[in-house]
């Protein structure tokens, strides 16, 4: 194996699978950054330090996913337009560099700003992480999303522990600091593999910039309105929906005249593509829901606390840690299709079982239904992307990624807010006093028991419903195989153009223009392709 001086000198020869395992491991490193909540324990010290209030705290956690949810498709574009592994890289070290201003934040706005920063640095490490798998491992890029997902799961997992443990013993902005060792190793490992890749990188073209703008604020207003709503009532941000949809209006009138859309709608012409985020809307929605409520009813009626119910949910991350790239890697060989339509199934058993749980026997209910719950998501979370990505054009990678993390990040959200709404009608039909609040803790009182079993019953029915309606949206889903179906997908999406504008009648100029390919067929029944000349 080539000594760590030798990989950096231009002249050393890297093979393909060199720069394969190179662009994953910098891809793991740089999304983990992303995924990490560590912040979520040092809220406390951080409020100490800069004597704010509660809706200080609130903003410090709000405008990261604010960035992050509203730039998913400007950062996609991005990929697209200025390379992949470009935007991976500047993604990667926007984030260290935002990292660091949170670290040395002399006040709570400047930390708020570093926040900002992050989630937009965070979009484009995303998404290019994504994009640049698909478009580094190809027809394995199922296996690849696999590893990943493992490799950001198993950081994330670390990630509070770690934080607790720095927050305690030395200073929570050492929470900041910890990314920027792990951005230099994934931007100098990124950068490496890149001398030995084969794969071309997409054409520039024009950035729609008014279509950016529009798509931002919708996203982000509606975004905004789902989170505060849910915390301070939706009668306190009313205007944030007319404002997403109205943004939203907008920017699709400006993508169908734009000659250069930010998102070309003829990308849901295909119809696997439309589906597999119609599916990951649905799907991620219930993990969500079904995981935010488990929590709170582990707590505040079973009565575990904060570190024991962590604990107990650990089985289902075992599992997704030991078989999510299995799966990636049998959807790659046999297609996603029976595990898109299998995984919510079993996920939806899972939140059924934990129907049965009222007291703290772990057998009746809670472990085995936390253990198909992580079989279920270990077997639907690198198919999904994988699919995702693939049923779009290889030039739309980026944008494709985007969209399908837009998907999942939109469905949480909602979800949360749904599945709110309902576990309240549920938690007030079964009680009486008004002053009670479902899932509150230190409240021990048989009618309070009562409702907040209740609610959580009728919550985990809804986000089971949700899962299953995942899983039906993923039926449709096309049985051809991977290579037939890209190409149908490419032929529905991408416009003709012609190789001669000077023979305007000539129908076997007309072509699809790809990032990586040119191909060209004709028009007339049953004449065969040609190949430019």
């Amino acid at each position: 194996m080539p000594s760590f001086e030798r990989l950096f000198r231009p002249s050393t020869p890297l093979t393909e699978a060199a720069c394969r395992r190179l662009t994953l491991i910098a891809t793991v490193l740089g999304s983990s950054m992303a995924s990490v909540t560590a912040i979520n324990v040092a809220l406390p010290e951080i409020r100490r330090d800069f004597e704010i209030g509660f809706g200080a705290q609130q903003w410090i956690m709000l405008s990261y996913s604010l960035a992050l949810a509203s730039l998913y498709l400007v950062a996609g574009a991005l990929d697209d337009r200025l390379g992949r592994r470009r935007m991976f890289i500047v993604g990667t070290a926007g984030f260290a560099l935002a990292s660091s201003l949170g670290g040395i934040a002399p006040s709570a706005a400047v930390l708020i700003l570093a926040r900002i920063l992050q989630g937009a640095a965070g979009a484009l490490l995303t998404t290019g992480s994504l994009s640049l798998l698909r478009s580094t491992f190809g027809d394995e890029s199922g296996r690849a999303i696999g590893i990943w997902a493992t490799g950001t799961g198993a950081v994330a997992l670390g990630g509070p522990p770690l934080g607790g443990a720095l927050v305690e013993w030395a200073s929570w902005r050492w929470i900041f600091f910890l990314n920027v060792p792990l951005a230099i190793v994934a931007v100098s490992l990124a950068w490496v593999a890149h001398r030995g890749t084969t794969h071309l990188e997409a054409p520039r073209s024009k950035l729609d910039v008014l279509g950016a703008a529009l798509v931002a604020l919708a996203i982000g207003s509606l975004t905004y309105g789902l989170v505060q709503g849910g915390e301070q009532g939706f009668a306190h941000v009313s205007w944030a929906f007319p404002l997403a949809g109205a943004s939203l209006g907008l920017f699709i009138v400006r993508e169908r005249k734009t000659r250069d859309p930010l998102l070309p709608l003829s990308l849901f012409r295909s119809h696997d593509f439309t589906l597999v985020n119609v599916a990951t809307f649905l799907v991620y929605s219930a993990v969500a829901g079904s995981t935010f409520f488990l929590v709170l009813f582990l707590q505040s009626v079973v009565g575990y606390t904060p570190f024991q119910t962590g604990l107990l949910l650990l089985p289902s991350t075992a599992v997704i840690l030991l078989l999510a790239a299995r799966f990636g890697r049998l959807s790659d060989r046999f297609g996603p299709r029976s595990f898109l339509i299998g995984g919510p199934t079993v996920m939806a058993a899972g939140m059924l079982l934990w129907l049965r749980v009222d007291d703290r026997s772990l057998l009746d209910g809670l472990v085995p239904g936390l253990l198909l719950y992580g079989l279920g998501l270990s077997m639907i979370v690198a198919p999904i992307t994988s699919a995702a990505l693939m049923t779009a054009p290889g030039r739309y990678s980026g944008l494709a990624a985007g969209i399908n993390s837009t998907f999942s990040r939109l469905g949480s959200l909602l979800a949360i807010a749904i599945l709110g709404l309902v576990a309240s009608l549920a938690f007030a039909a079964k009680t009486d006093d008004p002053e009670l609040i479902p899932f509150a803790l230190g409240e021990d009182s048989p009618e309070f028991v009562a409702g907040s079993t209740a609610a959580f019953h009728a919550a985990m029915i809804v986000a089971a419903v949700l899962a299953l309606a995942g899983s039906l949206a993923s039926v449709g889903y096309s049985r051809l195989p991977k290579g037939k179906a890209q190409g149908a997908s490419e032929a529905a999406v991408l416009p003709l153009i012609r190789l001669d504008p000077a023979s305007p009648d000539c129908p076997s100029c007309l072509v699809h223009h790809d990032a990586e390919e040119l191909v060209v067929r004709r028009t007339t029944a049953g004449a065969p392709a040609q190949p430019p000349a």
